[in-house]
């Protein structure tokens, strides 16, 4: 198996809506982006399925040494071997990508956000410079595509952070921060028991109040010129945005089940978007 082969068949396995978004790339921004989303995929797998901490840090540190060997042109890993040639011709950042790693190693640090400023800080880590490299992989001309990009990001990781509260929980984790639990009379112990309530629900549509506004700021921020070239990420969106509103359709009930769109709709709106340029 070649590397973008491994690296094609890890972002199919992984059933992810952005998996839509690439089959309308040429080939080698594809490429590209499908190596870069199965590093993502392959540092968050070192936390989500390690039971030692130890043992997740000692991975994520292997990583860090892989990017460093990458960026000296020597690479072992088939997603390192595949992300190579396409650091130079995207422009794509070395420490972005270690930037990656470090969101990936605040997960083994702390399960709580005190407010939604430090969660910010944590999104940028995870979401926010996938975003930028994104981005570069697409084309760039206008340099306030970073930023659409980067708001996009944070889009994105909060639509996640809603659709996954119970998932998490069942890890130990609880990302919406600890002074809107408060502001809303939700416990940390109603969370990760599963407890819905109206109080809850009131919580979460504060939580989807803000991803919603997040998305139109990003849309706001993309030039004109870049749109075209930014079709991908507006996929993304789309996708992203529709399963947000079945979120709130469904009431939040997010505490025992994972909601998420068939293949067949998230193809649909790919297609549709794309068309609409």
């Amino acid at each position: 198996m070649s590397p973008d082969e491994y690296c094609q068949q890890k972002a199919a396995q992984s059933g992810s809506s952005f998996y839509y978004s690439f089959l309308f790339l040429p080939q080698p921004r594809r490429q590209a982006i499908t190596a870069l989303y199965a590093f993502c995929r392959e540092v968050d797998d070192v936390v989500d399925e390690s039971s030692d901490d130890m043992v997740a840090r000692s991975k994520l540190s292997w990583w860090r040494q892989e990017i460093q060997a990458m960026l000296t042109g020597q690479p072992t890993h088939p997603v390192t071997k595949a992300l190579l040639p396409h650091m130079s011709t995207y422009q794509l950042e070395g420490s972005h990508l270690t930037a990656i790693i470090d969101g990936m190693e605040m997960d083994l640090n702390q399960t709580r956000y005190l407010d939604f400023p430090a969660l910010q800080k944590y999104c940028w880590h995870v979401a926010g410079v996938v975003g930028i490299l994104s981005a570069s992989i697409f084309g760039i001309t206008n340099p306030q595509t970073r930023v659409f990009a980067e708001k996009l990001g944070l889009a994105f990781q909060m639509t996640n952070i809603i659709r996954d509260v119970g998932e998490d929980a069942r890890k130990g984790r609880i990302y919406l921060p600890v002074n809107e639990l408060q502001q809303f009379s939700v416990t940390a112990a109603d969370i990760l028991n599963a407890r819905h309530s109206p109080q809850f629900e009131t919580m979460m549509q504060f939580q989807y109040e803000r991803a919603q506004k997040l998305y139109d700021e990003a849309f706001a921020l993309l030039p004109p010129e870049d749109r075209k070239a930014q079709r991908t990420g507006l996929i993304m969106a789309a996708i992203y945005r529709t399963l947000l509103v079945e979120i709130q359709r469904d009431g939040f009930h997010v505490l025992n089940q994972r909601i998420s769109l068939t293949p067949i709709r998230k193809l649909w709106l790919a297609w549709k978007t794309y068309v609409r340029g």
